[in-house]
């Protein structure tokens, strides 16, 4: 039987006397996309920190792939790739620089490192910029270059937290024709949250929505809509389960528009 990519038994995180999440209990399976979908506040940030480790499990049970997260921290963290909500790249650096500099991170060996960080390159079409100061790239190419970044250890896991927030259609889906053209290629499995609906309702082969902490519903974007009614659409299965949530961020270009759109989204909750 194959080990899923996820396993999430009785999840709980609490903050003081507030819970974050409660009671969840979720599997992913290898090479699946799953969105991870509810209003702010609903945990989901809290989830996704646990399943990269950078927030420890405080009770349930949750193995990457086999492993224990409570246990095997940086065994999870090297089978992981990770876009935070967060700017992670650093402008003052080359695009070739910053990813050199994950690639450090996530020890890969110095006799292919600087193969693996062009593969990463290419793969987010960046070769051509990887030697201009990161400072100087559009909102677009700062996404593909934290995928870059976060691709350069060929992770078996992708976790994206609202990695699109501020980008133009254009630039949005650009970032996601990449991401689906490394999980052809190297069966990755990925994880994302997104207040975009029609992005969750094309990308994913199944969602989660959570609200209050809880896992409300699962299933295919298709089971999902028609249980709430015919021609219903993924707007109104979020709406059904958590009420209007829903963020509209706007448009934004450059980095000054990715740090917008993400602070915008942090102080959302």
């Amino acid at each position: 039987m194959t080990v899923p990519a996820i396993d999430c038994q009785n999840l709980i995180h609490r903050y003081g006397d507030f819970t974050a999440v409660d009671d969840l209990t979720l599997q992913v399976q290898t090479g699946e996309t799953l969105g991870l979908l509810g209003p702010n506040g609903a945990g989901k940030t809290t989830v996704v920190r646990v399943l990269t480790t950078l927030t420890p499990v405080q009770h349930g049970e949750v193995r990457i792939f086999g492993l224990d997260a409570r246990r095997d921290t940086m065994d999870v963290r090297y089978n992981l790739g990770y876009v935070p909500q967060q700017l992670s790249i650093e402008q003052a650096l080359t695009g070739r620089q910053n990813v050199e500099w994950f690639a450090r991170l996530y020890d890969v060996p110095r006799s292919i490192r600087k193969q693996r960080v062009d593969e990463a390159l290419e793969s987010m079409q960046l070769l051509d910029v990887a030697d201009r100061l990161a400072g100087t790239y559009s909102g677009g190419m700062v996404r593909r270059l934290e995928l870059a970044q976060a691709l350069v250890n060929k992770p078996s896991l992708l976790i994206l937290d609202e990695p699109t927030v501020g980008l133009d259609p254009i630039a949005r889906d650009s970032v996601w024709s990449q991401v689906a053209s490394m999980q052809k290629e190297f069966g990755m499995t990925v994880l994302l949250t997104t207040h975009y609906m029609e992005e969750a309702d094309v990308l994913c082969d199944r969602v989660a929505l959570m609200h209050h902490g809880r896992l409300q519903a699962v299933g295919t974007p298709a089971e999902l809509k028609a249980k709430v009614g015919q021609e219903a659409s993924l707007e109104d299965v979020f709406r059904h389960y958590a009420g209007s949530g829903l963020d509209d961020t706007g448009d934004h270009s450059g980095l000054r528009g990715v740090r917008a759109g993400r602070k915008a989204a942090r102080n959302a909750g």
